[in-house]
């Protein structure tokens, strides 16, 4: 069983179409940017075209994948993941992360959930969490759902086949997409659909 709270992120598991690459996009985090970015944190655009952390409940574009930048003493580093406050060479920077609204991620909820999620969305909590040492997050999935016509961050579409991984665990892995994609459309509960301000 599923016991062990040991969360990961948000981690690609597959695309109807078969490809689930990550996009790289130059100039993709800002010189200075004040927050971490690890491996597998959800990513949203900002008013500048860079990629920023989504908070949990917000619309966002997909999952962080690594970055590489040139650093103000002339040394290339490739990383997992972006270390806060870093600074790097004018035009040297290039930031990867997944952005298609059609991939399936696996992510781990912060407590039990039954098959009856399936089709109900839910929130990432610990947005923030993980480690600078393997650059990985460990941001979670809620066990708080949405519930009939309400909206959330994800939507649970079925549980990652995994031994001794099963429904009604106390953290279950799942496998969800993104219900609230930043360039889609906002879904406002029992109202029409909004456009989305970036």
């Amino acid at each position: 069983m599923s016991a062990t709270s040991a969360p990961f992120g948000l981690r690609p598991a597959f695309h109807p179409s078969g490809l689930d690459r990550a996009q790289a996009l130059a100039g993709g985090i800002a010189s200075g940017y004040n927050t971490d970015l690890l491996k597998g944190a959800p990513v949203k655009y900002d008013t500048g075209g860079t990629i920023v952390l989504a908070s949990g409940s917000e619309a966002f574009v997909g999952a962080f994948a690594g970055v590489e930048w040139t650093d103000t003493t002339g040394r290339r580093r490739v990383s997992n993941y972006w270390p806060a406050n870093t600074a790097y060479q004018t035009g040297s920077c290039v930031a990867y992360f997944y952005n298609d609204p059609n991939i399936v991620y696996e992510i781990q909820t912060d407590g039990t959930v039954s098959q009856a999620a399936i089709g109900d969305e839910a929130n990432i909590t610990n947005n923030t969490a993980g480690s600078t040492t393997t650059g990985l997050s460990q941001c979670t999935l809620s066990s708080t759902l949405a519930g009939a016509n309400s909206v959330a961050a994800m939507r649970i579409v079925d549980i990652a086949p995994y031994p001794d991984n099963a429904w009604g665990d106390s953290y279950v892995i799942v496998r969800a997409t993104v219900a609230q994609f930043q360039f889609g459309q906002v879904r406002v509960s029992g109202a029409n659909y909004t456009p989305v301000a970036v």
